[in-house]
C-alpha cells in the first residue's frame, strides 16, 4: 500500500508539472504570435483657443476647438492596410456648440506584383500651394521604374481621377509631369548652391485658367528664409492651403469656421517666411500679399502672421499664433490670437 501511495503521489506531481508546462508553451505561443503580428498604432491630437476680432458687424468671437487623428498601420511582406481615422469638435462661447464625429477617412492597401507597386482604396491627395485637396474612393494606382523614369498610372471612381506621370532626376533637378483630362501638372525642383528652387505649373484646357507657383528657399546666417509667387489667370481662383494661407474659400467674415480666406479669380499672391530659434522657441514671421487685377476696385489685402512654438515638458507642444489682416475691401480687416496645445504619439 506504501508504494502504491507513492505512485500515485508521483504521477499526480508529474501531472502537474506537464501542465504547468503545456501552459507555459501555450503563453510562450500567443507571445510570439502577438510579436509577428506587424501592426502600429499612431496619431495626433490638437485643441485651440482662439480669439477673432472682426471689422464685419463688429464681431468678436471666442472658439475652442479640437481635432484628434489616429493611424492604424497592418504589414505582412510587402502589402500593407492602412486606415486613419479623423474627428474634431468646437465649442464656441458665442455661438451654440457644434457637433463632432470620427470618421474614416483614408483607407488603402499596398503591396506589390513583381516590379509594379500597386495601392487601391481612398486617399487624400494632399494639399498644395495652388488648389486644394480631395478624396475620392475607388482610387487605384500603379507605379514603377523604367530606366531611371518613375512611370505611376492613377485611377478611380471619378474620370478626373484617371492620369498618368512621368517623374525622374537629372542631377540636382527633379521633374515630374502629369498628364490629366482636361489639364496637367507639372513640378520641378532643384538644389544650387545653397539655394533651393521649386515649381508648381497647373495649366489647363480652359481659356484664363492655368494657374503656377515658384518658391525660393535658403538660409540666411541662421535665419531660414523662403519666398514664394502663386499666379492665377483671370478665369480662376488659387484655393489651396499651404504656409501662403488658408484659401480655401469659406470666406473671411466669420461664416465659416476654418478660418479660410476667400479669395477671387485673377488674385495673385506673394509671400516671404523668416524661421529662426530664439530661446528655445521655434519663431516664424510670415508676410502674405494678395494682389488683385481688377484695375477697377482695389481689393488688395496685407496678411501679417506670427507663430511661436514650443516644446514642453509634457510631451506636448505649445503653439501661439497672431494674425493681422488689412484689407482694401470694407469690413474684411480682422486680428486673430490662437493658442494651441498639440501632441503626436
Amino acid at each position: 500500500m506504501m508504494k502504491n501511495s507513492r505512485k500515485l503521489e508521483t504521477f499526480f506531481i508529474m501531472e502537474k508539472i506537464m501542465k504547468k508546462q503545456i501552459i507555459a508553451a501555450a503563453v510562450a505561443a500567443s507571445v510570439s504570435a502577438v510579436a509577428l503580428a506587424d501592426v502600429s498604432i499612431t496619431g495626433a491630437a490638437k485643441v485651440n483657443y482662439t480669439y477673432s476680432d472682426k471689422e464685419a458687424a463688429n464681431t468678436d468671437t471666442n472658439q475652442f476647438k479640437k481635432e484628434m487623428d489616429l493611424k492604424i498601420l497592418g504589414k505582412t511582406g510587402d502589402t500593407s492596410v492602412v486606415m486613419n481615422f479623423g474627428g474634431g469638435q468646437f465649442d464656441s462661447t458665442d455661438n451654440a456648440a457644434g457637433g463632432g464625429t470620427i470618421n474614416l477617412e483614408d483607407n488603402y492597401l499596398t503591396t506589390k506584383v513583381g516590379d509594379v507597386n500597386l495601392k487601391v482604396g481612398t486617399w487624400d491627395n494632399g494639399n498644395n500651394e495652388l488648389r486644394t485637396s480631395a478624396r475620392s474612393d475607388g482610387k487605384f494606382a500603379a507605379s514603377t521604374s523604367v530606366g531611371g523614369f518613375d512611370l505611376t498610372y492613377n485611377a478611380g471612381d471619378a474620370a478626373a481621377d484617371e492620369t498618368w506621370v512621368v517623374a525622374t532626376s537629372m542631377g540636382p533637378v527633379s521633374v515630374s509631369y502629369e498628364q490629366k483630362q482636361t489639364g496637367e501638372t507639372i513640378k520641378a525642383s532643384a538644389a544650387m548652391g545653397g539655394v533651393n528652387v521649386k515649381y508648381l505649373g497647373l495649366p489647363t484646357d480652359g481659356a484664363g485658367e492655368d494657374r503656377d507657383y515658384i518658391e525660393l528657399s535658403g538660409k540666411v546666417a541662421d535665419i531660414a528664409v523662403k519666398v514664394g509667387q502663386a499666379n492665377a489667370d483671370t478665369n480662376t481662383t488659387i484655393s489651396g492651403d499651404s504656409w501662403l494661407g488658408d484659401f480655401e474659400g469659406t470666406g473671411a467674415d466669420g461664416a465659416g469656421n476654418s478660418g479660410a480666406y476667400d479669395l477671387d479669380d485673377g488674385n495673385d499672391i506673394t509671400g516671404i517666411e523668416l524661421s529662426s530659434s530664439v530661446a528655445g522657441n521655434a519663431v516664424t514671421f510670415r508676410n502674405v500679399q494678395v494682389s488683385d487685377d481688377d484695375g477697377s476696385v482695389s481689393k488688395d489685402v496685407s496678411i501679417n502672421k506670427i507663430i511661436v512654438t514650443r516644446p514642453l515638458a509634457s510631451g506636448a507642444t505649445f503653439e501661439f499664433t497672431y494674425t493681422d489682416t488689412d484689407s482694401d475691401v470694407a469690413n474684411e480687416d480682422s486680428t486673430v490670437f490662437d493658442l494651441e496645445l498639440a501632441v503626436k504619439f
